[in-house]
């Protein structure tokens, strides 16, 4: 085992719901393994009220989170990402900034809460799952022997998470 930290990126487009629930899920869940940011390429200015309830559910200081663009992961002097995943299609098909460290890249598209319409059980139950396939999918990068991966191999295992309902 390694002392290794990973950063690791999650993207979305408004970086209001799935993206900030990533955030949360990894830094709680990874124990200091990774350290996990969110974004988005035409952030929001604000996180859905129910993501943050299901990321102080999970003990994550929610204090942590706000709906920010991408272009703050671009500076010079931004965190070195050795991961980069986006979790909502719209993201995944945008063209991104060029990442410092050519980090590993991945698409773990998850339905959008945000734009599920109904009543207020009907978007929570949209928030949850899409929480509950987003925790799968860290604890399955959490299971990873990273350190005995080289990056090809990397790659295509957090890819592969992707594609996992």
């Amino acid at each position: 085992m390694t002392d290794r930290i990973y950063n690791v990126l999650f993207l979305c487009t408004g970086n209001s719901a799935r993206s900030v629930m990533a955030e949360a899920l990894l830094n709680v869940l990874g124990k200091g393994r990774f350290r996990a940011f969110s974004a988005g390429s035409h952030p929001s200015g604000k996180v859905q009220p129910m993501a943050a309830e299901l990321a102080a559910k999970l003990g994550y200081d929610t204090t942590q989170l706000r709906s920010k663009s991408w272009d703050e992961f671009a500076e010079p002097d931004a965190p070195v990402m050795d991961m980069v995943i986006t979790v909502c299609d719209n993201a995944a098909g945008e063209a991104c900034p060029a990442w410092l460290g050519g980090p590993t890249t991945a698409h773990w598209g998850v339905e959008d809460p945000v734009g599920v319409e109904g009543d207020e059980d009907a978007r929570r139950h949209a928030f949850v799952a899409a929480f509950a396939v987003l925790r799968k999918r860290v604890e399955l990068l959490l299971a990873l022997p990273l350190d005995k991966l080289d990056r090809l191999a990397q790659q295509q295992e957090i890819r592969t998470i992707g594609r996992t309902a």
